[in-house]
């Protein structure tokens, strides 16, 4: 009877020294594989998720600064002026033997570079007198609507005893273009034994005091 006790004991003893161990086991296994999920994987993506986020709100901010304002609209058409929306005048200029022909544009924006061709014409006789090109270099001058500029013609005053030619129309065509526009004026230029053409320059538009 006390040997089945002791037997018993024993058993109980090692049931629970059993029990004890796998429940050990069980805890430590557990233990083991939570630990991956808790230590280096979660400190690096955690750094990594914040510099990652920081660099794309970084990125966005400067993608939104560096857009140019007012992109894809007003933009302003350049093309050469056309003779039908220039309006076209002459004036005398401050010293003599100048005349400034002015550009005003009555369309869309435009451009206008170059020399403009002029004919100078007599209210008698035949023929008329071109306007030759000075050496002047020819800057490129943007036009909107409404504005001006201008191109200057040197021609020979009369300082002689004659009556001289009274020039009394300009037949004016712009830069770049083939159809012109007759303007009226009233200059004098001497009869000479040598050509007055030589001495009637014009200069490019833009050139001068505008």
């Amino acid at each position: 009877m006390r040997a089945q006790k002791i037997t018993l004991a024993t058993l109980a003893l090692v049931t629970g020294l059993t029990l004890t161990a796998c429940q050990g086991d069980d805890t430590a296994a557990s233990t083991d594989d939570a630990a991956p999920a808790a230590s280096s994987p979660a400190g690096d993506d955690g750094g990594s998720g914040k510099e990652a986020a920081e660099e794309t709100a970084a990125t966005s901010g400067d993608t939104a600064s560096d857009a140019p304002e007012g992109s894809g609209g007003g933009q302003i058409n350049t093309g050469p002026c056309k003779t039908a929306n220039l309006d076209i005048s002459s004036a005398h200029g401050m010293g003599e033997g100048t005349l400034h022909i002015a550009f005003k544009n009555t369309g869309d924006a435009c451009f206008l570079k170059g020399f403009p061709g002029v004919d100078l014409k007599a209210d008698s006789g035949p023929g008329g007198i071109n306007a030759n090109r000075s050496d002047l270099a020819t800057p490129s001058v943007v036009l909107k609507t409404g504005e001006s500029t201008r191109a200057t013609l040197h021609y020979p005053a009369n300082h002689s005893d004659g009556s001289g030619v009274d020039i009394t129309l300009l037949d004016i065509t712009p830069p770049n273009e083939t159809h012109s526009k007759t303007v009226p004026t009233k200059i004098n230029v001497p009869v000479t034994d040598h050509s007055t053409s030589d001495e009637v320059i014009i200069d490019p538009v833009g050139t001068g005091k505008q």
